[in-house]
């Protein structure tokens, strides 16, 4: 038999890809409405499910933590027939972590410390797919406007942004001055990683 040299390995290689993705099935474990819509970036269809894990760690350190706690939702989750992909979001800033506020009382606090300051956001994401996992981080930096307690309220009052880590999303565009990273990142799913890890992971067609 002849071997098979340049050209035809490729070919031969962009086949099994196609026929092992055939039918492939993305399963995303969040309950965001934002991180739905990131995904869409690069996937063209998925399922949603929520996690029911304990957002509970033994790290301190905040790209260990987000990693971890993305580990446990996406172990959380049974689908032995698909991609899993989940991920965790966390403001951070001098050995303090800002995740959803309790209550309007505890957004107020978190917006009020964070006010006219830098911090730091961290999201963590977890793939499984054929029992292989990986899991990775990213990290912006957010400056923050000097804010008012009235500005504070009336932006509660606006945007109710109780379901955000650090009380505030950056896509309503009024408390953030300035970001250096990701803006992905900072809402909730770095797609710029996502996709490059998915790539090397051979899932191509999923994309749009």
């Amino acid at each position: 038999m002849r071997a098979i040299h340049g050209k035809g390995k490729l070919f031969l290689y962009i086949i099994r890809q196609v026929l092992y993705n055939i039918g492939m099935k993305v399963l995303l474990c969040s309950a965001s409405p934002r991180r739905r819509e990131l995904l869409h970036k690069l996937v063209k269809d998925f399922s949603v499910t929520k996690s029911d894990a304990e957002e509970r760690s033994r790290y301190q350190r905040p790209h260990l933590l987000v990693m971890d706690l993305a580990r446990e939702k996406g172990r959380s989750v049974m689908a032995n027939d698909a991609l899993i992909i989940a991920s965790d979001t966390l403001v951070y800033r001098h050995g303090r972590y800002y995740g959803k506020p309790k209550d309007r009382a505890d957004a107020f606090r978190m917006l009020r410390e964070l006010s006219g300051v830098t911090h730091a956001v961290y999201t963590g994401v977890y793939l499984k797919q054929d029992g292989k996992e990986r899991v990775f981080y990213d990290k912006a930096l957010v400056h923050f406007h000097k804010l008012t307690d009235g500005e504070i309220n009336d932006y509660l009052d606006r945007f109710a942004p109780f379901d955000k880590a650090g009380a505030y999303g950056i896509q309503d565009g009024i408390v953030v001055k300035n970001y250096t990273g990701s803006f992905d990142t900072i809402m909730g799913l770095p797609t710029e990683k996502l996709g490059k890890v998915l790539e090397e992971m051979g899932v191509r067609d999923v994309y749009q």
